[in-house]
């Protein structure tokens, strides 16, 4: 079976929702230094500025899957693709701090529900022999998305704009959210949803679209695999028996975010300056990071069903441990600051090839059908809490010392190693019924 036309469009418009997702995440971080004197930012104030986005990511996440089931993936996603509109305008054109913070939370909606909807409407599309590879597009968008992120800003920031510049840098998000408005009016529904509405006849037309070589047998499926999960529904995920599952779900969830991966995305350029560097070059220096988080997730995606995710963590640990170690001691030792760089490359090298390319595998991978919903939202859940925690604390705590926020991550990465050694199963290989008696789940 070949990638036809029209599941390739779907499945990169989908997909699409994924780079404005890792580029509304990080295109903040360009922004921070200029926001911080016009509003007159204490550090605790510039944290509330960037977590502000994460309370509504958090909303967004947990609410998109509802909305989705209701409205089908296509229509939602068009209402993520509103916001992120409303959002980058709005934050262009804030006229206050408050303002500021409205239009940020409205992003963090945009970009909860469409962590959500992107990867389950691609999955719902696609053919089951191309599902792994369509949905794995929507994690390098986001990837692909930072970077232009970063180079956006290193381009605004070359432009001498003087006080406007912040604003271009938040407003250029304004252009690929209404290209993905668009191209949303230029995909189908999918087949999964429609059948839920029984409308048999549409998903039948939609699956023989995508190019389903039976699409008979594959719409057969889809309606029994909807009955057994509404048998299911009920089923309660906080039970005894599934203690192990939850206990993974949440600690990985956790500790990809105790790494500070995300503080460092947000706050790449406030770390860079404090290093010494110059405004323009921490910018160039952001672009480098992005560049080798794209790499590096390529690279993982390739090598994650061989070497094993187990494997892939404990690689990551040591390794994201070492480099946040050694910026922990540049920043104590106010010396080798052109080391910085290489420093937080080689940690985004290792968080990329583990954490970033493991957590949604494994999360999907540790729960039976029955829950796994459930239990991939409480590790997503997990995920964002524990970043809009960091992301709030992380500039207050670096102005008191910025080696401290280092020393901790790095802290957390060594337990990471010995908590993934002790209780972590490899799931490589493993049937999703095998790892159920693994787990020591009936």
């Amino acid at each position: 079976m070949r990638l036809n036309y029209y599941l390739a469009k779907g499945s990169l418009v989908g997909a699409l929702g994924g780079l404005l997702f890792g580029f509304d995440t990080a295109v903040i971080s360009g922004t921070t230094h200029q926001l911080t004197q016009v509003f007159h930012l204490t550090p605790g104030g510039l944290g509330t500025t960037v977590s502000i986005a994460l309370l509504g990511t958090i909303i967004g996440a947990m609410s998109a899957g509802e909305l989705g089931q209701i409205l089908g993936g296509r229509e939602a996603l068009r209402i993520m693709a509103v916001l992120y509109v409303v959002s980058a305008v709005g934050t262009a054109l804030s006229w206050n701090w408050s303002s500021l913070l409205v239009f940020r939370f409205i992003g963090g909606l945009g970009i909860g529900g469409s962590s959500v909807l992107g990867p389950v409407y691609i999955a719902e599309l696609a053919p089951a022999k191309w599902r792994g590879r369509l949905v794995g597009l929507f994690q390098i968008n986001i990837v692909i998305g930072i970077l232009l992120a970063y180079a956006s800003n290193y381009v605004v920031a070359s432009l001498n704009l003087g006080d406007l510049q912040w604003r271009w840098q938040l407003g250029v998000a304004a252009a690929p959210a209404i290209l993905f408005l668009l191209l949303l009016y230029a995909i189908p529904r999918s087949s999964r949803w429609l059948v839920t509405q029984s409308r048999i006849d549409e998903a039948r037309e939609v699956l023989r679209m995508m190019g389903s070589p039976d699409s008979e047998a594959e719409l057969k499926e889809i309606i029994d695999s909807i009955h057994l999960e509404r048998s299911a529904k009920h089923e309660p995920l906080f039970q005894r028996k599934y203690l192990r599952p939850i206990f993974l779900a949440v600690s990985i969830g956790l500790f990809n975010q105790l790494s500070g991966i995300n503080a460092i995305l947000y706050y790449v350029n406030d770390i860079f300056s404090s290093g010494g560097f110059s405004g323009l070059s921490a910018d160039k220096q952001a672009v480098i990071i992005g560049a080798m988080n794209l790499v590096a997730t390529l690279l993982a995606m390739s090598v994650i069903d061989k070497l094993g995710r187990r494997t892939l963590l404990l690689i990551g640990s040591v390794g994201t441990a070492v480099c946040l170690a050694g910026v922990a001691a540049i920043f104590l030792s106010n010396s080798h600051q052109s080391d910085l760089v290489w420093l937080l490359v080689g940690f985004i090298f290792f968080f990329a090839i583990s954490q970033g390319a493991v957590i949604w595998v494994y999360i999907s991978e540790v729960f039976p059908t029955r829950v796994r919903s459930k239990g991939q939202s409480l590790g997503s859940s997990s995920h964002w809490i524990m970043n809009a925690i960091i992301t709030k604390a992380f500039p207050s705590i670096a102005a008191v010392s910025a080696g401290a926020p280092f020393i901790f991550f790095s802290a957390m990465m060594a337990l990471q190693f010995f908590v993934v050694i002790a209780f972590y199963p490899e799931t490589k290989g493993v049937t999703l019924e095998a790892m159920q008696r693994k787990l020591g789940i009936e």
